[in-house]
């Protein structure tokens, strides 16, 4: 008998789970894999916590076989992942290394024989250390290079993978990597991060109709780590508003605008200005604003902005006497208060403001807790409850006519989380990092229900 308080979800909507390859993958120096600018953050500077590298990670460079028999155990329909460029261009240019784009058509053909969709992202965050050696993000180059390698991997998979991203979370690679130290290379240099933040904008573009030229059958998409900016507090002065202002330029429409509407906000270009202004040439706009077939959406929190005398961000290149915080009672470990009705918000936003939005994923939603294993299970309540608030919120934003397609749940797998190391555990499967033995939690039983059902029961 239906449960009358069940909330079922649009059929054919897709269930999955989402990694990248710095955070999993390990074997860097396997199969003629070149450096990444992570691996050079990891071992040549002291902006990881205790030191922690990619090195292993958590080995699904030779686990892959056994990590998909364990998505195939979860039911779950698809699987994101990135593709490391050093693996397939060690020094991002020249002829493909076979070997390394050998390992992701196994991987896309295991996934295929168990009835699991695979996604594909291009870039997540590990350029080629010999690209950065001659400029990285802020020089033009960087984005015809990227145009030749998305060529080489779309040329190789394109008969079998049919949902493809450009690039993972633009933002943090711009501006958390060139103007606040937290994300590689660790620059802090407002000047780079304006300049890397066209550069990537155009490289999805160049991507994107390179990709078309060769098959225009797979759908193309980008993702980007939107977020709802508020401004709270006692605000005098006006400071905590124009921070918002400014950081939602940049962290949102900075994205969405060219990329959707084919122009930059006009409040950014008169932010950046101060920092060289974005080195956008003719014809360079028509390019970013290629036709999407669907925009990922990467949602954890809705994040806050308040006024305090002196205060800036980096990451927020003119930012002045505000910054971000985390207000509530309620965190993940990553010290992120829990928003779930923001998702809605969003979504529902985005709708409202592109008339001709594309098809929408949520392509990461999840959260940081350290559950340990008791007699060989792990019960993570904490993250049930966090993913069925959130999937309320995706079912609502889908009721008020929000077209989402997807959902993959970050993460598959406990692993390397950028400069936080070791230390912060988002996968629904335990990993044991003495032994790398892999343990589902609760949360993969509870999602494996939500995927048989297409919804959520009733609370």
């Amino acid at each position: 008998m239906p449960d009358p308080g069940a909330l079922r979800f649009p059929d054919g909507f897709l269930w999955g789970v989402a990694t990248s390859a710095y955070q999993i993958e390990g074997g860097v120096r396997q199969d003629g894999r070149g450096p990444s600018i992570w691996d050079t953050q990891c071992h040549h500077t002291n902006l990881v916590r205790d030191g922690h590298t990619g090195d292993v990670a958590v080995d699904h460079y030779n686990r892959w076989a056994d990590d998909v028999e364990l998505m195939a155990a979860l039911g779950l329909q698809a699987y994101r992942f990135s593709v490391a460029w050093p693996r397939v261009q060690p020094t991002g240019s020249g002829p493909a290394n076979q070997p390394g784009l050998d390992f992701y058509s196994r991987l896309v053909d295991r996934l295929l024989e168990k009835g699991i969709t695979p996604a594909l992202t291009l870039y997540h965050w590990d350029l080629p250390q010999a690209l950065e050696d001659r400029g990285g993000w802020p020089e033009r180059d960087t984005a015809e290079h990227f145009a030749e390698y998305a060529q080489i991997v779309f040329g190789a998979l394109h008969d079998r993978v049919r949902i493809w991203a450009t690039h993972n979370e633009p933002w943090c690679s711009s501006l958390l990597g060139y103007a606040e130290p937290s994300h590689a290379p660790g620059h802090t240099d407002a000047v780079e991060a304006t300049r890397a933040i066209h550069h990537i904008n155009l490289s999805h573009g160049l991507a994107v109709r390179a990709m078309r030229a060769i098959d225009p059958r797979p759908q193309q998409g980008v993702v980007i780590n939107l977020m709802p900016i508020h401004s709270v507090g006692p605000d005098p002065d006006g400071a905590a508003a124009d921070g918002a202002r400014r950081y939602d330029a940049l962290r949102n429409r900075v994205w969405t605008e060219p990329m959707l509407r084919g122009r930059y906000p006009e409040d950014a270009l008169a932010d950046l200005a101060a920092y060289g202004g974005l080195p956008v040439e003719e014809g360079d706009l028509e390019i970013v604003a290629q036709p999407l077939d669907w925009l990922g959406i990467n949602y954890y929190t809705d994040d806050h902005v308040r006024a305090e005398p002196g205060g800036s961000w980096l990451a927020t290149p003119g930012m002045r006497d505000a910054v971000p915080f985390a207000p509530g009672d309620e965190h993940t470990d990553m010290g992120w208060p829990i928003t779930p009705d923001g998702l809605r918000a969003l979504l529902v936003e985005l709708k409202d403001t592109y008339a001709d939005l594309p098809p929408v994923y949520i392509t990461e939603n999840g959260c940081a807790y350290d559950d340990p294993v008791i007699d060989g299970a792990v019960h993570d309540e904490r993250r049930i409850a966090y993913l069925d608030a959130h999937l309320r919120a995706v079912h609502a934003a889908i009721e008020e006519g929000v077209d989402v397609r997807g959902y993959m749940q970050w993460s598959l797998m406990d692993n390397f989380e950028w400069s936080h190391g070791y230390h912060k555990r988002f996968g629904i499967v335990h990993v044991d990092y003495d032994t790398l033995e892999r343990t589902p939690k609760d949360s993969a039983a509870w999602y494996r229900e939500v995927i048989a059902r297409n919804g959520l029961a009733a609370r």
